[in-house]
């Protein structure tokens, strides 16, 4: 019994060992490797200042906020403003435009990079690639201001070169913005156009880890290109596109306030109204700031839950998840 009690407080003790030597090397491969922890600052206080201190403002959601009493003197006012939304007779429609037009882009946007990026890694002319993917990123970095004036003087009915090339065809010039029957193809068309290069790019990235060793065994085992990305380039980019699509998940109750504020006008505001368009109307338009911050908190609520849910069914099912 002696010896047993004395081989467990060894095991305990070696484990506390093992524990503080862990600990020790952590902190020493930190400062270790201090410079370059360095690099991570910038992007640290960036957060800390716009991200996590403004947390605070959330409060006035459960406020009736005042500008002259402030955040702190304004006086409680619990779900008030919970309550009028989820009454108000529109909640529903905005709720549903939002979840159908984020939908769409999702299932809809979502595989285009990848089939892009699966496209480019087949060309083999180097210029030719490098300048494809060039011209196709680039829409990126335009504002949504610049492109939406763009899709207005193309698609414009008097004198636009699509309406123009129709007409040439012999068909009838068509309305396209304004027109409830042409707005979600319009939002998803420039929505693709405007990303698909960007994400193109993190796809090509996975696609050149890939080893080449996999593809040699599918060429003998008699695989042509298709059945090569089919079978060895899919699934070995497939934790990357998990990761990706469990993130675009928590963006569901968000459908892009710029596209859609800039592109939506009364006639298409029935299906065009977004929780997004809302929050910017009822905060800024109607100075509602109490009532604008519950129905955003809400929005933020609700994708929280889905990008969590998400990255467990994920976890679940194909042991990939972002923790």
């Amino acid at each position: 019994m002696a010896m047993k009690g004395d081989s467990e407080v060894k095991i305990a003790s070696h484990q506390e060992l093992i524990i503080k030597t862990n600990k020790k090397s952590i902190w020493f491969r930190i400062w270790q490797h201090r410079v370059f922890y360095l690099f991570l600052l910038p992007g640290i206080i960036w957060f800390f200042i716009f991200a996590y201190i403004p947390m605070y403002g959330i409060t006035i959601a459960f406020k009736d906020f005042n500008f002259v009493k402030g955040i702190l003197g304004s006086p409680w006012a619990g779900l008030k403003y919970f309550e009028q939304f989820f009454n108000y007779y529109q909640a529903g429609e905005i709720i549903r435009n939002t979840l159908i037009i984020s939908l769409m882009k999702l299932l809809i946007g979502f595989p285009m990079p990848i089939i892009l990026a699966l496209m480019l890694n087949e060309v083999r002319v180097t210029k030719f690639k490098r300048t494809v993917q060039t011209i196709s990123y680039l829409p990126h970095f335009i504002s949504w201001v610049v492109v939406v004036t763009l899709l207005q003087r193309m698609l414009t009915p008097y004198g636009g070169p699509v309406n123009e090339l129709l007409s040439t065809l012999g068909f009838d010039k068509i309305q396209f913005l304004g027109n409830i029957n042409y707005f979600y193809q319009v939002i998803i068309a420039s929505d693709i156009w405007k990303g698909i290069g960007w994400g193109a790019i993190i796809y090509l990235a996975a696609i050149s880890g890939v080893d080449p060793q996999l593809y040699e065994a599918a060429k003998i085992d008699g695989a042509n290109r298709f059945r090569q990305i089919w079978h060895v380039t899919l699934p070995s980019i497939r934790g990357v596109m998990v990761l990706l699509f469990i993130l675009a998940c928590g963006g569901i109750m968000s459908a892009g306030y710029e596209q859609l504020l800039l592109l939506n006008t009364p006639a298409t505001a029935k299906i065009g109204t977004v929780l997004d368009v809302y929050v910017i109307q009822a905060g800024l338009e109607q100075g509602r700031f109490s009532y604008a911050t519950a129905v955003g908190l809400f929005q933020g609520i609700i994708g929280l839950i889905l990008i969590i849910t998400a990255n467990q069914v994920s976890k679940k099912v194909n042991d990939t998840s972002l923790w």
